[in-house]
């Protein structure tokens, strides 16, 4: 029967090994839970209640104090989304100016949205011999608080997918410093902190609210999240806005996975990170010894603002291949079962986790060593872009040109020159071209051209060939 349970079912039988999230990789051997049907319940007495926790879950909350070190800890349920919206909801008014980098994630645009604030941008540049963003620096970011002095709100995507982490201990200084806020998309980095081979994380770098995703470098379900916050002064408006964009009806088995997370951490943490390095360091060594591949590594820190780069992600780029991204992800899944996180024309990403077995790391190099030596040629060679940081004008706010009256047109040079009605970003590396409120000119439109011909994934195009763009009338 081809439903979608029996088709996850027969995909959890044919042996594929998941380099991507979420963390906990399938691995039943380590992790093991009851029937999620036997311990799925509403708010029955003794089990609290998430949005005015006083019991059970207020004790969920403090334990992820205590492994996180933060000042108050609030579990998630519907993704570091949620944790996002209510951040920015909860410090920001209407109208307020925020400073953000523009690799943020869309969940912050809609925000930008929602409360009709005005952005202003941090670019990070491409780092050398990559097609790989760097970080931000508190000296660019410094320079914009200068520029902009009243803005309220800076938000830093550190790590980005790639790993590259930015100064936060720098960059909280300077915005502390000109009085405005710090929220930390940590989203990649809910492994930050918990042992010393990996960076370290914002909430002790002097953030004030920052955001991580368990599910995606731990063992945790999808959609299991955390805000943090390190400004007691904010706490209530946090909880207000929390109750708002979480479910008034949050899963007891999420949060049960939450809870068995942090007791693997508690009990097992130390040998499952040490073992965890070990893997990590072989792996990296490993690659030194292939011709036409090579992983983006630690010789990139102190280029384009990297402070630092996060070893769990296998950042595997083309080096005198004719292969792209894409197409080594397809053969690794087509031939080898093993599934990557994401690709594109330059590279294709592993993500690692402690529940990432030796094993699995044998079958990845197995298999990149086999690619390797057999130097697989393709007729169609990649047709190389550029990812240049296009900084087209804003002549009005996301939220008002949301409310503004749209058509769409098809992507040639006509549509230069007029507004941006939807937000179009290029994956990866995940910026956003064009936002809504901005004007279309032929060098962001060129860029778009050049993503589609070489088998880019675009969002927010229109048509069935994504040919048409939504622009205000």
């Amino acid at each position: 029967m081809d439903t979608l349970y029996h088709k996850l079912v027969q995909y959890s039988k044919e042996g594929y090994y998941p380099m991507h999230m979420p963390g906990h990789k399938r691995n039943t051997g380590l992790l093991s839970m009851v029937d999620p049907y036997s311990i799925d319940i509403t708010e029955v007495d003794g089990f609290d209640n998430l949005h005015q926790a006083e019991g059970i879950l207020k004790k969920l909350s403090s334990s992820l104090e205590d492994v996180y070190r933060a000042k108050r800890s609030y579990p998630l349920v519907n993704g570091s989304t949620a944790g996002i919206l209510a951040g920015i909801s909860a410090v920001t008014k209407r109208g307020d100016k925020i400073l953000l980098s523009r690799n943020a994630h869309k969940s912050v645009y809609n925000a930008v949205i929602l409360n009709d604030l005005k952005p202003y941008y941090l670019y990070p540049e491409t780092v050398e011999d990559t097609q790989v963003f760097g970080g931000i620096s508190a000296l660019k970011t410094e320079e914009m608080l200068i520029k902009h002095q009243d803005i309220k709100l800076v938000i830093i995507t550190s790590p980005t997918y790639e790993g590259v982490v930015s100064d936060i201990t720098g960059i909280s200084r300077v915005v502390h410093q000109y009085g405005a806020l710090l929220m930390v998309d940590e989203a990649h980095g809910a492994h930050f902190g918990l042992h010393e081979y990996f960076p370290k994380s914002a909430i002790t770098s002097g953030a004030d609210i920052i955001v991580q995703s368990l599910h995606k470098t731990l063992p945790a379900f999808t959609q299991s999240s955390i805000l943090h916050c390190n400004r007691e002064d904010y706490y209530d408006k946090i909880e207000k806005y929390l109750a708002i964009y979480q479910s008034s009806s949050p899963s007891y088995v999420l949060m049960a996975g939450i809870d068995r997370c942090l007791e693997l951490l508690r009990e097992q943490g130390p040998a499952l990170f040490e073992a965890y390095k070990e893997n990590l360091i072989k792996f990296y060594d490993f690659t030194k010894s292939l011709e036409r591949f090579q992983l983006l590594n630690k010789s990139i820190i102190g280029k384009k603002d990297v402070y630092d780069l996060d070893p769990s992600k296998l950042t595997i780029m083309m080096k005198t291949t004719d292969l792209t991204g894409y197409k080594l992800a397809n053969l690794l899944q087509d031939k080898y079962r093993i599934v990557m996180e994401m690709a594109s024309e330059e590279y294709a990403l592993g993500m690692t986790s402690i529940c990432d077995t030796k094993e699995g790391f044998h079958r990845l190099k197995k298999a990149l060593l086999e690619i390797d030596k057999a130097n697989i040629h393709v007729d169609d060679k990649p047709n190389h872009i550029k990812y240049t940081n296009v900084q087209p004008k804003q002549v009005m706010t996301p939220s008002e040109a949301m409310e503004q009256p749209a058509e769409e047109i098809e992507l040639t040079e006509k549509c230069c020159g007029r507004i941006c009605a939807t937000m179009v970003s290029l994956f990866p590396p995940g910026n956003p071209l064009l936002i809504p409120g901005e004007i279309i000119d032929d060098r962001i439109l060129s860029h778009i051209l050049k993503a589609k011909q070489s088998g880019g994934s675009l969002t927010g195009l229109a048509g069935n060939n994504k040919n048409f763009i939504r622009v205000i009338i």
